[in-house]
């Protein structure tokens, strides 16, 4: 699941790029800010699974200059947050350990992913994707063991290029301490964040900053009502801090000393798996729509190309396989039979042309002029290929059209820009593939024709008769100078004596044994067409249009990806199901 959050992550990020729409770019924005949160959410889950006896993690969120870093000191009973009256201050995630060592934080680095784990010292207002973890020397009475973590702010001008590590250091808290100032309670940047993470179920303290006497009560009240419009749980405990005028400090209530402690009580580990899911189940409509919606397309777009295909089908079934004038496969397979009826004097000049039933290879070249000749003067490719590229011009059309009527209009234009750009080649294969389906379907033609010869061995008195007609032997040198390049297919399916030849045939004792071959044969062509070339070569080409969208405009998230996706969103860790 970790994988597919972070590739829908960087899908967002690099399709935001190339928005235009302000409106769309702000959704945009807080879907990433959101997989983040729920990315660093997983690692944690991931953190907390690797570690024995899981470290507590502490985080002081709010807005700029309400004191976090100044209540950090407070909490930790020493100096170790820097501080400072101007805005942004700190904009990396700085841990303190308190009551632990460092070398207790193993798996840190593997939760902060890109991030860098540097020095204080080290940290760099150039520089964004790190933090720093820090050992505290003193002893502090406030906090219980584990890393208090001061955050930067995520409300300045220029939290937007150091949001993603307020986030990530938010998403590790085990308990949040938000701190707000009588000035900035109010914001809705606060709630915003507040809201967002309510599905993190981290135990919650206020700290009501910046207060002078008489005032906390009537701000208590409304950030009641501020909190209970963010958020559906309960109330927390707000902790009211004055400053201590020597030292420009916040200090803490005496009557709240243990109050982090017991907050510590409430955190929860054991059921961070079930609030993983649950986070990734509230946002996941959200996430994939439009994922959805290119799957939407992408479906369409498969109908399309099979309802073009069938169409496609349909006209080579009713301008060639029952065209009466143009079926030429069952004259091939006629001129195939001549040959076999050994005509006295004929049969050494047609020799080459037998024994090709099992199709072998080594026949092939002995036979390539013939197959060329057969394959270039074909009326069925010239139609083939006429079909193909009205198909294309179809599609285009069609695409267009989607584009007129799809909120997805994008998509369908950049498809019919592929389709176009790509014309000349996906004709050139298909044309191609015609050729060699033509010349290998010969098999089935003569495979005919030795079935016909077969059944009119059983017919010895219809076999001599065809043998002593005028008509059979002008059929044959018709036959002949077929396979010599003299005429054309065409030519041939209209000549008088093979006219003549089929009727003796129908009206013959094995005429009915003729028309099954022949619509056996039919049947096997256009299966064969149908599989060779419109699926298995211009269907496969077309389908694998969409892969070719750019990576920064489309998601491009396959079915199969969001499926296994989806089936890890439906099963519990150790395979139990979520009921």
């Amino acid at each position: 699941m970790l994988e597919f959050i972070q590739l829908l992550k960087q899908r967002y990020q690099a399709v935001l790029a190339q928005l235009g729409n302000e409106s769309v770019k702000i959704s945009y924005q807080q879907r990433i800010d959101q997989l983040i949160l729920a990315e660093a959410f997983i690692r944690k889950g991931q953190l907390i699974e690797a570690s024995q006896q899981p470290v507590l993690h502490m985080a002081v969120v709010g807005p700029t200059q309400a004191g976090k870093s100044s209540l950090v000191n407070v909490l930790l009973n020493s100096n170790a947050a820097g501080v400072s009256p101007l805005a942004g201050y700190t904009i990396h995630p700085q841990g303190f350990c308190n009551g632990i060592s460092a070398q207790d934080c193993t798996g840190l680095q593997r939760y902060f992913g890109r991030f860098q784990q540097l020095q204080r010292s080290q940290l760099s207002k150039d520089r964004h994707d790190c933090y720093s973890l820090t050992e505290n020397t003193t002893v502090s009475e406030l906090l219980p063991d584990g890393v208090l973590w001061d955050t930067p702010d995520f409300d300045s001008i220029d939290s937007a290029t150091y949001r993603e590590g307020v986030i990530r250091a938010v998403a590790l808290a085990d308990m949040v301490i938000l701190v707000v100032s009588k000035e900035k309670y109010a914001d809705q940047s606060v709630w915003d964040i507040m809201a967002a993470i309510e599905e993190l179920h981290q135990p919650t303290i206020i700290c009501l900053n910046k207060l002078v006497e008489g005032s906390e009560s009537v701000i208590i009240q409304s950030l009641q009502e501020k909190w209970r419009q963010a958020r559906t749980d309960e109330f927390p405990e707000v902790v009211s801090l004055y400053y201590q005028k020597p030292g420009g400090l916040p200090v803490w209530p005496e009557s709240r000393q243990q109050l982090l402690k017991q907050l510590a009580s409430k955190v929860r580990l054991e059921k961070h798996a079930r609030f993983e899911q649950e986070l990734l189940k509230s946002h996941w409509q959200t996430w994939l729509e439009p994922v959805y919606a290119e799957h939407k397309s992408l479906n369409d777009w498969h109908e399309l190309i099979d309802l073009m295909i069938k169409q496609a089908m349909e006209s080579y079934q009713r301008d060639y396989l029952n065209h009466p004038h143009h079926y030429e496969t069952f004259q091939l397979a006629m001129t195939e039979l001549l040959n076999l009826m050994e005509i006295p004097g004929l049969a050494r000049l047609l020799a080459g042309t037998r024994q090709v039933l099992t199709w072998p290879i080594r026949q092939i070249m002995k036979l390539r002029r013939k197959s060329l000749h057969i394959a270039d003067s074909s009326y069925e490719i010239a139609l083939l290929n006429q079909i193909a590229e009205h198909t294309l011009i179809q599609l285009a059309d069609r695409l267009l059209d989607r584009a007129d009527q799809s909120q997805q209009s994008q998509w369908w234009r950049q498809l019919n820009s592929l389709l176009r750009s790509q014309r000349q080649d996906t004709l050139q294969d298909f044309s191609e593939a015609a050729k060699k389906y033509h010349l290998s379907f010969q098999q089935d033609v003569e495979s005919a024709a030795y079935r016909l010869y077969y059944k009119l061995q059983e017919q010895p008195v219809v076999l001599n008769s065809l043998r002593a007609t005028r008509a059979t032997a002008d059929a044959t040198v018709i036959a002949m100078t077929f396979y010599m390049g003299g005429i054309g297919l065409h030519d041939l399916v209209i000549a008088p004596a093979m006219l003549t030849v089929t009727s003796l045939l129908a009206e013959s004792a094995v005429g009915g044994y003729m028309h099954k071959v022949e619509a056996e044969l039919k049947h096997n062509q256009f299966n064969t067409v149908k599989q060779a070339l419109f699926i298995d070569s211009l269907r496969l080409k077309l389908l694998q249009l969409p892969e070719q969208l750019s990576m920064t405009t489309y998601f491009n998230i396959s079915p199969d990806q969001l499926r296994a996706a989806e089936l890890q969103l439906t099963e519990k860790r150790h395979g139990l199901r979520l009921l």
